[in-house]
């Protein structure tokens, strides 16, 4: 009897682990860590993508970063009530001041191409980090590639 009800008492309390979804790390929205619900972060990063990444030195949009924002700007069309923040980033060489510059030019382009595909400029605002918010830990070219992006956050 003991070993039943014990092992009911786990299952439950395993159950209940898995199930919980109720913390957030505030990227999608407060709609819990990994909601993927309908027009949500966990959604757009999910089922849209929500990153585009830069050359080094680069604000240029690439084929690949054009094609993801297409997708965003079609995900945002369709979710009109949401905005976004464009965060740009680079990598961790060359000065602060550099690298905050050119987060700006990287997520002004993401911005002007959104905009141009036919989302309101006035949904849209930007902000640069520079090199203060790497995604990846490193400094070797893998590590750089992923720093080197402009972020789509949907804002609060």
């Amino acid at each position: 009897m003991k070993k039943t009800a014990l092992a009911i008492v786990s299952s439950l309390l395993l159950l209940t682990a898995c199930g919980d979804d109720s913390s957030s790390d505030g990227a999608n929205g407060g709609a819990g860590f990994g909601s993927t619900a309908p027009g949500t972060q966990g959604d757009l990063s999910t089922n849209v993508g929500d990153r585009v990444f830069f050359a080094l030195d680069s604000s240029s949009v690439d084929g690949e970063g054009q094609a993801t924002l297409g997708r965003q700007a079609e995900w945002l069309k369709k979710y009109e009530n949401v905005n976004v923040v464009i965060e740009g980033h680079a990598d961790e060489r060359g000065t602060r001041e550099y690298n905050i510059a050119l987060g700006e030019r990287r997520a002004t382009a993401t911005k002007n191409f959104l905009s141009s595909l036919g989302v309101p400029a006035s949904r849209i605002s930007t902000i640069s980090y520079g090199k203060e918010r790497p995604a990846v830990q490193g400094s070797d070219e893998s590590a750089w590639g992923q720093n080197r992006r402009a972020v789509t956050v949907i804002a609060n």
